[in-house]
């Protein structure tokens, strides 16, 4: 005997049959291969795509979580137990399957019937359900793409550290092989109690454990520090994040995103409608795709998406210097530019160092702006090879035909590889965008899409371009 625990033994060749609930509580077999989702009458609802609908099918393949992955949605008993609703709730906006799974002490914060309601699943809370036929803990497993606890309390912290598999949850967590995703919720003494951060240390030995906060803020109590439960969107995100192919692993990427504001004096400056959500959606996609990710904002109250690096600038002078700086002198820091922003064209010729005030008689104030840097254009004309791949944003208020003309002309003028063209009223502060890619090889008209669906799109064609596929 070497003292070491034996292998975890393979999974068998045949997958043993999962189950559901039908509205009767009875368990119910679903045939291998089915992704059920349970209704209030106990019907399946495959979760294949539709082959019919072909609005996101180049994009699916990168949304691998859309309709078709899974997450057991781990609830501890914390009084952050009913920010757990919202998070289902943002998992199955995004098209992910969500199985609740409560502790007992759970219930005590959050009712059993709001999780059902939402997800369309009977909540999961025993072991020893008779009308489930098989090892619940073991059927879950087999069907979750990720393991979520949100919120987790320092008990069930250390039980999961020592291994331990008293409950649903914690048996769970410790026959699934797939990404464990911890979220802390507690009071900022107990998670840097010496035997939190033991159980912490010994959790993260285990390469699938991931934690999601926890963030400092005000806890229940009153009191504030590092404890608090990261909010529910940031959750969603890193989850949606860990479910999502990394098919832009290796690539390197700078965005910009959002307007920029030319101050005229301390109190007034030229700016333009752009919120931002374009930019920052192809942002966050490519960093859930795997590549590595500069964000270049200008002004914006948007978070920083998950694992992106951002860099907040104001002018365009300064985001054109972050921009080479980013780049690098030669260009060769990177594999692509999307140039999301909306840069100013003009800014004041002389910025004050004091509030300009009205005259007296006067009924006209003349103001002299000057041109801003082409930084687009800069970096085409300086581009010696075919990296880095270059996107433009054509936004207009012309007709589809004159802003195609805009775009084509912008493609030749500033060297660049694809304009994305759409109308201001189309896409300026809306959650979709209407647009088209404009290259050398033809227009592709997208429609109306969310823009983190069309921020794949965009993708889809940038990875064409470098990778080939």
């Amino acid at each position: 005997m070497t003292g070491q625990p034996p292998p975890r033994r393979p999974a068998p060749t045949s997958p043993l049959p999962s189950f559901h609930l039908d509205a009767e509580g009875r368990g119910v077999p679903v045939p291998v291969g089915l992704a059920p989702r349970p209704t209030g009458s106990g019907e399946i609802l495959e979760l294949e795509p539709d082959p019919e609908d072909q609005t996101q099918v180049a994009s699916r393949k990168h949304l691998e979580y859309t309709r078709r992955s899974t997450v057991a949605l781990c609830v501890a008993g914390s009084i952050a137990a009913y920010k757990a609703a919202e998070v289902a709730r943002g998992l199955l906006e995004a098209g992910v399957r969500v199985i609740p799974v409560m502790t007992q002490a759970a219930e005590e914060f959050l009712g059993p019937s709001t999780l059902s309601g939402l997800t369309g699943e009977p909540v999961r809370k025993t072991m020893w359900d008779p009308n489930f036929p098989g090892e619940m803990h073991v059927a879950i497993a087999r069907q979750a793409d990720a393991v979520l606890i949100a919120p987790a309390t320092a008990d069930l912290i250390s039980r999961l550290a020592h291994g331990r598999a008293d409950d649903l949850v914690t048996a769970l967590a410790l026959v699934s092989e797939k990404p464990l995703l911890i979220a802390p919720a507690m009071h900022p003494s107990m998670w840097a109690h010496p035997a939190t951060r033991r159980n912490v240390a010994a959790l993260d030995a285990d390469a699938r454990t991931e934690w999601l906060g926890p963030v400092d803020g005000p806890v229940a109590s009153g009191d504030s520090g590092l404890g608090r439960m990261m909010s529910p969107a940031q959750i969603v995100e890193a989850t949606l994040f860990r479910l999502t192919s990394k098919d832009l692993a290796g690539l390197k990427l700078v965005i910009t995103a959002g307007p920029t504001a030319e101050d005229l004096d301390p109190v007034r400056y030229l700016t333009n409608r752009s919120s931002g959500k374009m930019g920052f959606a192809l942002a966050r996609r490519a960093a859930a795709r795997g590549a590595t990710v500069t964000l270049i904002a200008g002004p914006s109250g948007l978070p920083t998406p998950h694992r992106v690096k951002r860099v907040d600038v104001r002018s365009a002078i300064a985001m054109r210097g972050a921009v080479w700086q980013a780049l690098g002198p030669d260009l060769s820091m990177a594999d692509a530019l999307i140039m999301s922003a909306a840069v100013s064209d003009f800014r004041p010729a002389e910025t004050h160092a004091s509030k300009q005030k009205k005259k007296k008689g006067e009924s006209a104030v003349h103001l002299e702006l000057t041109l801003n840097p082409d930084i687009l254009a800069e970096i085409g004309h300086s581009r010696q090879g075919p990296r880095p791949m270059l996107v433009g944003f054509a936004v207009e208020t012309d007709s589809d035909e004159k802003i195609l003309g805009y775009a084509q002309g912008k493609l030749a003028d500033k060297r660049v590889d694809v304009v994305v063209a759409n109308r201001a009223s189309d896409s300026f502060g809306r959650g979709d965008n209407r647009a088209m890619l404009v290259s050398s090889a033809g227009v592709e008209a997208l429609g109306v899409l969310p823009k983190e669906t069309l921020a794949d799109r965009i993708l889809d064609r940038m990875r064409l371009n470098l990778l080939g596929k």
